[in-house]
């Protein structure tokens, strides 16, 4: 028996590092709520037209610890200007460990963004309807493409001649 375990190469110093993936907070960074045009806006019949925006960015904080913050704004317009414009910063502290580059990239990117997003779209409709708005149903984003589009536009970026 301790033959055949003599012979087993020293597994420990091969492996590769383990991967470590942990949510540890989330929270918001920033809310804003503006009605530019109320008391008037609610004198009107409102068929608002929605401008979704969202944006993702990420720094690392130390070790293996980073920021991801998930910016989304909404902008209702109505006929004759702007009804309401609703804006979160919605973040969380991510504990990222053992990813290579490119797997780091997409948690970063992708799957850290697509946690926080159901998060940032409770927030962005409770302010609305606090606004007395009618409720805000965000649809759910694929955060996936959004990742693969940009990741293409940079490499389409990189390919361009100076």
């Amino acid at each position: 028996m301790s033959e055949e375990n003599s012979s087993q190469p020293a597994a420990a110093s091969q492996e590769q590092p383990a991967t470590q993936f942990a949510l540890q907070r989330i929270y918001i960074k920033d809310l804003s709520f503006e009605a530019p045009k109320s008391p008037d806006i609610f004198r009107e019949q409102l068929q608002p037209n929605i401008d979704l925006n969202i944006n993702t960015s990420h720094h690392h904080l130390d070790g293996d610890f980073y920021e991801v913050v998930l910016g989304v704004t909404v902008t209702a317009k109505n006929d004759d200007g702007v009804a309401f414009i609703a804006e979160v910063q919605q973040a969380g502290i991510f504990l990222i460990g053992g990813f290579d580059g490119p797997s780091l990239s997409h948690a970063l990117g992708a799957f850290c963004p697509g946690l926080l997003f159901p998060y940032a779209r409770e927030t962005l409709d409770a302010v609305v309807v606090k606004g007395t708005f009618p409720a805000l149903m965000l649809a759910p984003v694929n955060f996936e493409a959004l990742y693969a589009q940009e990741m293409e536009r940079q490499r389409q970026q990189a390919d361009e001649p100076n």
